[in-house]
């Protein structure tokens, strides 16, 4: 019934399940083989589930064989790994004159029947929500979140596990009373948790579905296997324990194995427009037949290769082969696939040797990353130590004022500042600071428009040891009143025509009206290292509720250092703050400048939504160091007056960069 099944969903309320009385599978033939590939190219080719069978058969002769070639492409709505290799069994059987011999077919609708009488939605939906009521934020491996794709970007790898390791894996599975599959599982939660920086991860594993169908259901066609959640801690927790967690953790879940990933996935912390894992487990069973068994069964016949095609970015498959294993990673293109058996290879190895070690070895100090790979990594990190490295921010931009105090510092439309005005400024805005109680580590909210003060300001809760907390008036109310609370801000410097939500109980300072005359002009003179809090930004909350991300003020000097070798920034390059300030790039283009000696222009909020206008403030600027995201660069470059410009260097951020768009 399964091979005769369609869906239909166009003028109904909800997708429906239809099974046809007859459905014929319509054989397709072509002139050679070359030809097959190209046929069932994914970029192309396309199953549509409207019509039953949502399988294919497409075959063409191989001259340079002399063989007939078959190809079956399917749809995994309703065949899935052990249900092909049925069908090819009984293709085999027939081809062989062995019809008689075909097993009798196992009707799919009694499995489903089954399920949809077992566990009930309300207790699936219980046990979600305590295993991932709590989650905030995806596990997104290598930042991949797209679990929409089409696969036509995913390369595969595959590595057979060595048979030494292989039996190593066994044997300490045994020994600790747990399957081979538990093991494996624990290597991809510490290979995910490599990629994504995190210590609690989760991820889909492919559960068999045919567990607890019964006797016939080994034989039978159909779907039966099923993504679910599975939420592994490593954390502070030693390697025996989080290989009993994770057995523990696949055991409560094959008693839900029924249960559909869009109910577990509502049961998670996160938004439904957020994907919760980006990553799959698939351990499956692929025994090899025994010397001469596959020569009785597949007489005349021959599998070439299994192919298939998956819309997550970060798949890992683990082919239990009765004795040895391999791995076929299928990734996205822009993370190397062959790398990711590597570190799943390095990760198993890891777990292996921890368990045949004395307990007491943590699972996050296991190593994932290869020996060479580590190495070559800290030949890049390897850099001279500068003492400008460890100094405050607000300390470099003061050497600056001393060497030249009348160089232009901020321009603002018409307005503008030298480095000793800027710095006159600043200190008296801090001494006020200081006097309010700002000292070293207190974070300090600032909402002002783009303008001088918005600068003056950040300069300011620098030298007065505070870290500031940029706080963009452009946000939505409800983001700027959570961020105000999350970050436990109790005074606010803003303008006085900003009204900004949550502040009611904070003091505020409005900086265009403030009084500042009676304070002193001079460095205020605190003992503040690179260690001290510099700002706090907030992520967009795209992958959940916005988190502030704490910087201190020797993350900005090191990173000026480290590339000073690259770009030589000095006294003579202008820049503009085109990004807001609540944007993590706008910290790169205000210190980048001011701390180089460089002249610093706000660019309006108008302007900055303009290409025409940006690109005549360039000119007239005559801007040499320009900060952008790749997507707004390519509306400015494809300007047909984008020329005459000072530019001599252009960096990107904030996105992914396709250099052929450049």
């Amino acid at each position: 019934d399964i091979l005769r099944t369609a869906v239909l969903w166009e003028g109904l309320p909800e997708p429906v399940q239809v099974v046809y009385r007859h459905a014929v599978l319509q054989l397709q033939w072509l002139e050679s083989a070359q030809q097959l590939d190209a046929t069932v190219d994914p970029r192309h080719y396309r199953i549509d589930v409207r019509r039953a069978p949502m399988l294919g058969a497409i075959a063409a002769p191989d001259a340079a064989t002399g063989k007939w070639l078959l190809q079956l492409p399917n749809h995994h709505l309703v065949v899935d790994h052990t249900t092909i290799e049925r069908i090819v069994e009984e293709i085999a059987l027939i081809q062989q004159g062995r019809a008689d011999a075909l097993a009798v077919p196992v009707a799919f609708r009694h499995f489903v029947a089954q399920a949809r009488l077992g566990v009930s939605q309300a207790e699936h939906e219980t046990f979600f929500r305590q295993m991932l009521g709590d989650v905030q934020e995806p596990t997104a491996p290598f930042n991949l979140l797209d679990v929409q794709g089409d696969g036509s970007r995913v390369k595969e790898a595959r590595r057979l596990v060595d048979t030494g390791l292989a039996s190593q894996a066994r044997r300490q599975a045994q020994r600790h009373g747990v399957s081979a599959a538990t093991l494996f599982h624990l290597a991809w939660a510490l290979v995910v948790g490599k990629a994504s920086g995190k210590d609690d991860v989760v991820f889909g594993t492919v559960l068999f579905g045919r567990m607890q169908g019964g006797a016939d259901a080994g034989r039978a066609l159909g779907m039966f296997i099923n993504t679910l959640p599975l939420r592994v801690r490593l954390g502070a927790q030693d390697v025996v324990q989080c290989l009993r967690q994770t057995h523990a953790a696949l055991s409560d879940l094959m008693h839900h194995e029924y249960a559909s990933l869009p109910l577990a996935l509502r049961c998670s912390g996160l938004s439904e427009r957020t994907p919760l894992f980006t990553s799959l487990l698939n351990y499956r069973y692929s025994v090899q037949p025994k010397a001469g068994e596959q020569d009785q069964d597949w007489q005349g016949m021959e599998m070439l290769a299994r192919r298939e095609r998956t819309n997550y970015p970060f798949d890992m498959s683990v082919d239990d082969l009765g004795e040895g294993f391999e791995l076929v990673a299928q990734v996205h293109e822009a993370v190397d696939a062959q790398r990711v058996c590597s570190l799943m290879l390095a990760a198993l190895e890891a777990v292996v040797q921890a368990l045949a070690a004395p307990a007491g070895r943590l699972a996050c100090q296991l190593e994932v990353v290869p020996e060479a790979e580590r190495a070559q990594l800290a030949s890049w990190g390897a850099r001279r130590r500068s003492a400008e490295a460890s100094e405050p921010i607000h300390r470099l931009i003061e050497r600056q004022v001393r060497e030249r105090p009348d160089a232009p510092a901020l321009a603002f439309g018409e307005q503008g500042l030298s480095y000793g005005e800027l710095n006159a400024q600043a200190n008296r805005l801090a001494h006020r600071l200081i006097d309010l109680g700002v000292k070293p580590e207190t974070k300090v909210g600032i909402a002002v428009e783009r303008s001088l003060e918005m600068v003056v300001g950040i300069l300011a809760i620098l030298k007065a040891g505070g870290a500031y907390v940029p706080l963009d008036p452009e946000y939505p109310a409800d983001r700027l009143a959570y961020m105000v609370e999350d970050s436990g801000i109790a005074l606010l410097l803003t303008q006085s025509h900003l009204q900004v939500p949550g502040t009611e109980a904070l003091e505020v300072l409005a900086l265009d009206t403030l009084d500042l005359s009676a304070e002193s002009d001079a460095n205020p003179d605190l003992d503040l290292h690179g260690e001290n809090l510099a700002y706090v930004i907030y992520t967009s909350g795209s992958t959940g509720r916005p988190k502030g991300a704490q910087l201190c003020h020797r993350n900005v000097s090191r990173l000026l250092d480290a590339t000073d070798a690259w770009f030589h920034f000095g006294p003579g390059d202008v820049w503009t703050m085109f990004h807001s300030y609540a944007f993590d790039f706008s910290v790169w283009e205000i210190f980048g400048a001011l701390c180089t000696g460089g002249k610093l222009v706000v660019v309006p909020f108008w302007v900055s939504r303009s290409p025409e206008d940006f690109l005549q403030l360039l000119r007239n600027e005559r801007v040499t160091v320009l900060n952008q995201t790749p997507s707004a660069f390519g509306q400015l470059a494809s300007l047909p007056q984008a020329h005459d410009l000072a530019l001599r260097t252009v960096i990107f951020g904030g996105e992914a960069l396709d250099p052929q768009r450049l």
